[in-house]
């Protein structure tokens, strides 16, 4: 069950977002009702971690496994939704993955895959390409320049 509930024409969502980056492009998606684009990820479920939430929601939107490098973010947003219409009080942790073990830098510029019934339209966007993009969360369009370009992963072994 997803950590997400309406009262009174209002909605709450708890959810996790997968920043992956290459160079100076981040990973960015929409779909057929969403005129805008987002990042990967979504609602985290009762009992689940953010963690595994956002291990799985890339896994679903995706087909590959990421691993976590560190949180980024822990952002609380209050807009009124495009394409339901509702409002929203939304608490959302930012995950800064690694995909070097997977195959989402071959895939080019821009591709498609599907989840079920749903299409999702991927996109290596340009940082520079933000501030003129309807894209969501909006706070990121500044805050992708405070990253540093160039990340230590550290790789534990048991």
């Amino acid at each position: 069950m997803d950590i997400s509930f309406k009262i009174n024409g209002e909605k709450f969502n708890y959810r996790v977002c997968a920043i992956m980056i290459d160079h100076d492009k981040i990973l960015a998606m929409h779909d057929e009702r969403s005129p805008y684009y987002y990042l990967p990820g979504g609602r985290v479920m009762m009992g689940e971690t953010a963690e595994q939430a956002v291990i799985r929601e890339v896994e679903e939107e995706l087909g590959v496994t990421p691993k976590i490098i560190r949180p980024l973010w822990l952002n609380q947003a209050f807009f009124k939704e495009d394409v339901d219409g509702l409002n929203y009080h939304e608490l959302c942790v930012y995950f800064l993955m690694d995909i070097t073990n997977t195959n989402l830098l071959s895939q080019g510029g821009k591709f498609t895959l599907k989840e079920g019934q749903r299409r999702h339209d991927f996109e290596w966007l340009p940082f520079e390409r933000l501030k003129d993009e309807y894209f969501y969360p909006l706070f990121l369009k500044k805050e992708i320049y405070n990253l540093p370009l160039t990340f230590t992963i550290r790789v534990e072994q048991e």
